[in-house]
């Protein structure tokens, strides 16, 4: 997700992940739009090279303008996004409403994002992400290292970053904004894996 979303496009660019200069989309079984609309495409292009005239065929190929595919491509990328917004919708509220009875509980888990106002935790097994608020670290105040990715306590010198193993409750769920809180419990260093030294080798 972090990545520039592909489009479909008539035209062809290639693919870049697997290094390809020429790409068409396809799945297997077929069960996208694109792939029907390509698929229509290319029996009649080989209708075409046996005589056929005309922009039908009987085994299904249609001819597409340059226009239609355009348009075509675009209402794709579209309804794709739109389901794939709605496939995380519907996954989040489902998550907030199995945590609504978990209120109270402790969980642990890993921190898998750091903010400039606190960290998100992802609990073990169950894979819900909920957020400790800088505000609840109040033994300290934190300053948010980006290029570290952790929050640093300027006076006791606490931080807590990236992959560290954390101990959390439950304080709350938010249902129309599908969000979980949770307040630390306690925490654990993730280890580091220091390479040798060319001396050590």
């Amino acid at each position: 997700r972090s990545m520039k979303q592909a489009v479909y496009d008539p035209e062809n660019r290639g693919h870049f992940g697997l290094a390809l200069q020429s790409y068409a989309h396809f799945t297997s079984p077929i069960r996208r739009y694109p792939d029907l609309s390509l698929h229509r495409a290319i029996k009649y292009l080989l209708a075409k090279e046996q005589g056929h005239k005309g922009n039908s065929t009987e085994t299904g190929g249609w001819h597409y303008s340059m226009e239609e595919m355009l348009q075509l491509g675009q209402h794709c990328s579209m309804t794709e996004r739109r389901a794939d917004e709605a496939t995380r919708e519907v996954s989040d509220w489902l998550k907030c409403d199995f945590m609504l009875d978990q209120v109270g509980n402790v969980f642990k888990g890993v921190i898998s994002s750091v903010t400039g106002f606190g960290f998100f935790v992802r609990l073990d097994d169950l894979f819900i992400d909920g957020l400790v608020h800088v505000s609840s670290l109040d033994n300290d105040y934190y300053r948010f290292d980006q290029v570290g990715q952790r929050l640093m306590g300027e006076s006791s010198g606490q931080t807590y970053r990236l992959g560290d193993r954390v101990e959390v409750r439950v304080e709350a769920v938010n249902m129309d904004e599908r969000k979980i809180d949770f307040s630390l419990i306690s925490s654990e260093r993730a280890p580091r894996n220091v390479g040798k030294t060319a001396r050590e080798k």
